[in-house]
């Protein structure tokens, strides 16, 4: 009986851990529409984004860019290859984007 119960205290400890590896942090989600210039790491490392000269979202000088700029660039788009998301995005995705882009360049 002992056994039996330590098996199911072990699953279920389990299980819960697993389901906290699999909660995605706010933005994440809405992140995957970035994937495809910034990398899903936010390194810009593929073929397209070194074309494109797509910056790391570790390079200096986006880790020095604000949130305020960084939401700016999202909504309003920025040079010939960023477009604007603020018809496809609300405001609230967008800043969970931005905090969600702070945990990459960590």
């Amino acid at each position: 009986m002992t056994q039996g119960i330590r098996a199911v205290a072990v699953i279920l400890m389990a299980a819960s851990l697993a389901g906290l590896s699999f909660a995605q942090a706010p933005g994440a989600d809405t992140y995957k529409k970035c994937v495809a210039c910034h990398g899903a790491d936010g390194l810009a490392t593929s073929t397209m984004a070194k074309n494109m000269k797509v910056l790391s979202f570790k390079d200096p000088a986006m880790l020095k860019a604000s949130d305020a700029q960084f939401i700016a660039s999202t909504t309003n788009g920025k040079g010939a290859h960023m477009p604007p998301y603020k018809d496809k995005l609300t405001s609230a995705q967008i800043k969970d984007v931005v905090a969600y882009i702070r945990t990459l360049q960590k």
